[in-house]
């Protein structure tokens, strides 16, 4: 008998503990599946404008001057004011607002909204300049299992992939940045990764040789580098790795 309500207990115990993981799983699931439906209407509110259509022989001056980007930043600010771009890669689940603020944590586990979320928000080092300016511009974003954020990044180490996704486009309220893949490779998490200023110029291109190096394919400009871009996510090659996608602009 006493073996009887042994088993029976165990049995208990262990349906029990099957109902709670199917409970987190469940509740993991509907984390993930709310952020995924955010972010798909974050995209389509940031689509609800059109750059107006200009003369034909206007002035390059008078083109700066008269651009206006297809991402509606207004309407963005105004749900969080963090913002400054947005990321598009076509062919890819990459479209996202992208936000900076005053420490790299904050975005870690908070959505654009400013609520709590385990696929956080794909975010602009702090010392990287907000307008994109600087020499060194690294954008993170989680590796999400259901494919959202910067999963897509961790593909670039294929080489069919990297060769058939060329276009990564980077927008502003001011202007718009074509890039193209430079490399794309598996490192630590390494504060030297994080460089953003560099004394002289020799100086940075050798940090982008540096820190290039490690990737298996490369597609170097013919021009020196004139900024570098890191598109920085998990990795799980060892403990605590990251791959980085790095990217150069285009005219």
């Amino acid at each position: 008998m006493k073996n009887k309500k042994l088993a029976y207990g165990v049995l208990i115990l262990a349906l029990i503990f099957m109902a709670a993981g199917a409970g987190m799983l469940y509740s993991d699931f509907q984390t993930r599946n709310r952020a995924e439906q955010q972010y798909e209407s974050l995209a389509e509110l940031a689509r609800e404008t059109t750059a107006p259509e200009t003369e034909a022989e206007t002035t390059e001056s008078e083109t700066s001057a008269a651009y206006v980007s297809p991402i509606d930043f207004e309407k963005l600010r105004k749900i969080n004011p963090d913002i400054v771009g947005w990321i598009r890669i076509e062919g890819t689940a990459i479209d996202y607002p992208i936000v900076q603020t005053d420490n790299n944590e904050t975005y870690l586990d908070t959505d654009f909204e400013g609520k709590k979320s385990v696929a956080g928000a794909i975010y602009l080092d702090y010392e990287s300049e907000p307008d994109f300016s600087g020499r060194h511009n690294i954008i993170y974003g989680h590796h999400m299992k259901n494919g959202t954020m910067f999963k897509d990044i961790i593909k670039y180490k294929d080489e069919a992939f990297f060769k058939e996704h060329q276009e990564i486009l980077i927008y502003t309220p001011m202007r718009e940045y074509h890039l193209r893949p430079l490399t794309a490779l598996y490192t630590d998490a390494s504060g030297i990764r994080r460089k953003t200023v560099f004394e002289t110029e020799e100086n940075f291109q050798a940090y982008v040789e540096e820190m290039t190096k490690g990737g298996k394919f490369q597609q170097k400009p013919e021009e020196p580098v004139k900024q570098l871009w890191s598109f920085v996510t998990c990795s799980y090659e060892f403990n605590d790795a990251r791959t980085i996608l790095y990217a150069y602009e285009v005219p």
